[in-house]
């Protein structure tokens, strides 16, 4: 994996973990939750588009 996909993918799992603490903390946020659906499909494309043939 190239570092700019696997930063991207550190990214993703550390927002996560903390949307996953905010919504145990304050409660459930469906912006939150949309924008990180949306960070994770990006990295899933970002992780296809890089990925070696």
């Amino acid at each position: 994996m190239p570092t700019p996909a696997k930063a991207m993918a550190v990214c993703t799992v550390a927002s996560l973990v903390a949307v996953s603490a905010y919504t145990v903390a304050l409660g459930a946020n469906g912006w939150l939750w949309f924008a990180w659906v949306l960070l994770g499909l990006c990295t899933a494309g970002v992780l296809a588009i890089r990925s070696p043939r």
